[in-house]
């Protein structure tokens, strides 16, 4: 088990291979299909007002019931990835295939995906702090910033590999 605590560097990310099983603790971000858009629009008009270089995001919503992965290949969420990762985001959290054409992105920006088991209790039971950060208009699905300790996952694509 390899434990990451955010913000991730590139060298944090060299010597993971697809198939490893990971944890992440400290800062991550959650969104899916009402919020990631939206963050795409702010990055392009320079309007985030946190850095998301070395960040983690999970393809979810936030509610005090909890969190558990959304299908990431939506739409949505997919078309996002490609900016979000070259902006800084260096692993995206989530259930489902990506493309092929996705995995290319994540490749050249040095991110990856990482699957998640869809089990809220256990995700819930590692979120230290939860802060509405973004979109507090979209309800559970705005962005929340969490403090977490040790969210488990499966790097599902890296280095062009996918599982």
């Amino acid at each position: 088990m390899i434990n990451l605590t955010t913000p991730i560097s590139d060298a944090d990310l060299d010597n993971l291979n697809v198939g490893q099983q990971i944890t992440i603790s400290g800062t991550i971000y959650t969104g899916r299909d009402a919020a990631l858009p939206q963050l795409v629009e702010l990055i392009e008009n320079n309007e985030v007002p946190f850095d998301l270089k070395g960040s983690a995001i999970m393809h979810t919503a936030f509610s005090d019931a909890g969190i558990a992965p959304t299908t990431s290949n939506k739409e949505e969420i997919e078309s996002t990835i490609p900016c979000l990762s070259k902006n800084g985001v260096k692993i995206h959290i989530g259930k489902g295939m990506l493309s092929d054409e996705t995995a290319k992105h994540l490749d050249e920006n040095n991110s990856i995906f990482v699957i998640t088991p869809p089990v809220a209790a256990l995700l819930t039971s590692k979120v230290l702090k939860k802060e509405c950060v973004l979109f507090e208009h979209e309800g559970m699905e705005a962005m929340f910033r969490l403090n977490v300790d040790r969210i488990p996952g499966i790097v599902a694509i890296h280095k062009g590999e996918k599982i």
